[in-house]
């Protein structure tokens, strides 16, 4: 085989390997966060172990919106305790204050990156898209715990405080919402 036909080849090869693992790291890293809570990706369980320990957590709660997302959005309270193990119950608040349906996604994630794949929701509003209709204030919530195993991580064992954090950012409306948004007359000719 001529040597530069073997070398342009070779060139090829490498390139469609390149490209096919540039597709396979998006998958590959999300499901990489969401095993070992890296960079603060949470955990997701049924429900809560039966093992609750006497350690307390202090858990905090913070609210932003991208740029351009119409919404208020706030945790109701700023913070609670719970023990490690435990069951809790939080709430966020959100307000669309525009006159037209406004859908929208929640992403999360938690701080510091030591306590993400201890920190597990049961159940939660940014599972799912949400959409407010105009004036409509709602309450969401949040259920999680820490799973106990943190005090047994060479770093979570340190963890006192997690701080909870969620941005909700603009989606397109569902079909079923689109249809009804209120649509603007059409110029009358003479």
């Amino acid at each position: 085989m001529n040597p530069r036909l073997k070398t342009a080849s070779q060139l090829v090869g490498v390139a469609v390997v390149m490209a096919s693992l540039s597709f396979a790291a998006v998958p590959f890293y999300d499901w990489f966060c969401r095993v070992t809570g890296f960079g603060g990706t949470t955990a997701t369980a049924a429900q809560a172990p039966d093992t609750i320990l006497e350690r307390k957590m202090t858990i905090r709660f913070d609210a932003s919106l991208e740029a351009g997302m119409p919404w208020q959005f706030k945790p109701a309270q700023r913070s609670m305790q719970v023990r490690i193990g435990e069951t809790g119950l939080a709430f966020y608040e959100a307000y669309n204050p525009t006159d037209r349906p406004v859908a929208g996604t929640a992403s999360y994630n938690v701080t510091p990156d030591a306590a993400g794949g201890y920190f597990t929701k049961i159940d939660c509003f940014c599972f799912t898209q949400q959409v407010l209709q105009p004036g409509e204030r709602v309450m969401m919530p949040v259920t999680f715990f820490i799973d106990p195993q943190i005090v047994t991580d060479r770093e979570g064992k340190f963890v006192r405080e997690i701080t909870l954090s969620y941005t909700f950012h603009t989606t397109d409306l569902p079909e079923e919402h689109a249809a009804a948004e209120p649509q603007t007359p059409a110029p009358v000719a003479n």
